[in-house]
């Protein structure tokens, strides 16, 4: 067999739908599509496909043998060597061992290497016999670098990842105004919280809190996520500075900063975290801060489960493509995050192709489901913790507020939602050249 052939193969409408996911990231490596992945193919896994996850290789993967998890998991492959063009042998390679009906891309512009090898795979897989159908997820919009003065090619090769696609998905409305300035057609599809409601047994918070060494009238404020540029951390610590300098001691006291998950994953953020930490000492902060590195599932929903509030300082404003976001809302913690500096062009109504499957969207309302601030705006970002530290019915009201915004985004219906994508795709015959 030729590792650059795929098999041409007879569909049994009968067998379970099959599914390869194509991720540069999926834990325990920590990354947001990593999550997304998981939770998505747990849930189609659930419902009766046969769903692979396709990763790279490294420290937390073992070499190109295929895991098989504990059961209602998906298939695990970590046969991607290198995100170059290498990648193109590997992962033909892998399709022609798992023959599955759909390869499904989860692209996020930073993911890869920024290396092109993946915008390219669709276009060099038109080229083979027995390809399966192509999808591909983009969980954000931004141009790649590439290498300097790259100019127009750096629009051109995400473009040509998304034509060379069969189907392509964005997770909110803004992503799919974006493309579609550029003559690409999408389906909305939303993602849900990374991070289910599910604590260890016999959690209780008061327990929890005191373990971490919080007191029952401290005042925790949580931030969850990875720790890199566009998340703002930095901006959120000099807020929290701001708050502590206008309240007398007795009250500062009572704060405490907790810094959830944080890991930096590539050499930008990994600079930035180093630039945090020189921030918390000119600052004088590292006391009030706790924080807790890499934790699994249950224990990061108990770490939410036991702050006060949340906030996501995006400087590009808040999304509904950010699991961290939906992830704190759904644990119920009243949320501090921030309004986009630049609304993207609305979608032209009826637009073909590019409105959401199922029910629209919903969007975020300032004082209802959130506090919305400024992007990059410190004196508002700090004034919104006063305000949350000393109201706890507006607390209450937002976090139950928040619990009933994220109830559309259940991973169950997104799954049911990816599948009548995927049978609408699926061949009844045998697989040729498109």
């Amino acid at each position: 067999m030729k590792p650059d052939l795929l098999h041409e193969y007879a569909v049994d409408d009968n067998r379970p739908l099959h599914i390869a996911y194509l991720t540069a990231e999926y834990p325990p490596q920590p990354g947001g599509v990593g999550d997304y992945t998981r939770c998505l193919a747990r849930a189609l896994v659930q419902q009766g496909a046969c769903v692979t996850v396709l990763t790279g290789q490294n420290e937390q993967t073992n070499d190109a043998a295929s895991v098989i998890p504990a059961s209602g998991q998906p298939d695990l492959v970590a046969g991607i060597r290198r995100w170059n063009w290498y990648c193109w042998r590997d992962t033909i390679a892998a399709l022609d061992r798992l023959r599955p009906d759909i390869l499904h891309i989860q692209y996020q512009t930073g993911a890869y290497d920024m290396h092109p090898a993946i915008n390219l795979l669709p276009w060099r897989l038109h080229q083979l016999p027995g390809r399966p159908r192509l999808l591909v997820t983009f969980h954000d919009v931004r141009e790649p670098y590439l290498f300097p003065k790259a100019g127009p090619l750096r629009r051109w090769v995400n473009v040509r990842l998304a034509r060379d696609a069969d189907q392509v998905i964005v997770t909110n409305q803004e992503d799919a105004a974006r493309l579609l300035q550029n003559q690409v057609q999408s389906s909305t599809l939303p993602i849900g919280s990374n991070i289910s409601v599910n604590p260890p047994p016999g959690y209780q918070r008061d327990a929890w809190r005191k373990h971490l060494g919080v007191a029952p009238d401290d005042f925790l404020i949580a931030y969850f996520g990875l720790l890199s540029p566009n998340k703002g951390f930095d901006l959120l610590l000099q807020a929290f500075h701001q708050l502590i300098q206008s309240l007398p001691d007795h009250v500062s006291r009572r704060l405490r900063l907790f810094l959830v998950g944080g890991s930096a994953t590539n050499p930008t953020d990994r600079a930035f975290a180093a630039a945090i930490e020189n921030q918390l000492q000119s600052l004088n902060l590292s006391a009030y801060l706790l924080r807790t590195g890499y934790l699994d599932e249950r224990a990061v929903s108990a770490h939410l489960l036991a702050a006060d509030c949340a906030v996501l300082p995006f400087r590009e404003g808040a999304s509904l493509r950010s699991g961290s976001l939906l992830a704190v809302m759904a644990h119920g913690l009243a949320t501090i995050t921030t309004l986009n500096p630049s609304p993207p062009t609305p979608l032209p109504q009826g637009e073909r192709g590019v409105t959401a499957v199922g029910n629209t969207l919903p969007t975020l309302v300032d004082g209802k489901h959130a506090l919305l601030v400024p992007s990059a705006n410190v004196r508002d970002l700090s004034a919104a913790l006063q305000r949350l530290m000393q109201d706890h019915t507006l607390r209450q009201s937002l976090g139950a507020a928040a619990q009933t915004f994220v109830r559309p985004f259940a991973w169950d219906t997104i799954a049911q939602q990816h599948r009548q994508l995927y049978q609408s795709l699926k061949p009844t015959s045998s697989i040729g050249h498109a």
